[in-house]
C-alpha cells in the first residue's frame, strides 16, 4: 500500500490531488472538503501550485488578485493561513472569534511585518474562527 506523508509534498512531480491530499489528511480531509466549499461559497479563486522559493507545493486562495489565504498540507491537517498587515492587527482581536483563537493568533511571532492568523484545519470545528477571519480579510483595504 502506497503511504503518503509531507515528504511528498515537497516531490513537484507528485501533484496533490484528492487521492494524494485524502491519503495525507486522514480523518481531516472532509473538513478540508467543507473549507473549500467556504472559499467557493465566498466566490474565492484556489490553485495548488509548487513553490520553488519554500521548496513545497501551497493552495493560494484569492478574491479577484487580492491573495485571501494561504494553505498547505500536513500529516492529519490542512494548514490555512490568512496574513494581515500591522494595520489591521488591532482589529483582529475585535472579531467574533473565541478568545482561544484570539490568544493564538496574540502568540504566534509576526512575518514581516505581517501577523499570521494560522489555523489546523483537523475539523469543521475550526471554520466558524476562520470564516470569520477571512470574511475580515476580504474586507480589509
Amino acid at each position: 500500500m502506497e503511504t503518503v506523508n509531507d515528504v511528498e509534498l515537497r516531490d513537484e512531480t507528485i501533484f496533490p490531488d484528492d487521492h494524494v491530499l485524502s491519503a495525507m489528511l486522514g480523518d481531516s480531509f472532509s473538513a478540508y472538503q467543507e473549507l473549500l466549499k467556504l472559499f467557493d461559497d465566498n466566490q474565492l479563486n484556489y490553485g495548488w501550485r509548487f513553490y520553488h522559493d519554500v521548496n513545497m507545493w501551497l493552495c493560494k486562495v484569492q478574491k479577484k488578485e487580492k491573495t485571501i489565504v494561504w494553505m498547505s498540507a500536513k500529516q492529519g491537517y490542512a494548514q490555512a493561513t490568512i496574513y494581515f498587515p500591522e494595520k489591521h492587527i488591532d482589529q483582529i482581536y475585535t472579531l467574533n472569534i473565541s478568545e482561544e483563537r484570539k490568544d493564538l493568533i496574540r502568540n504566534t511571532k509576526n512575518t514581516g511585518k505581517s501577523k499570521p492568523c494560522i489555523f489546523e484545519v483537523r475539523s469543521a470545528d475550526v471554520l466558524t474562527d476562520f470564516n470569520e477571519v477571512m470574511q475580515f480579510k476580504i474586507r480589509a483595504k
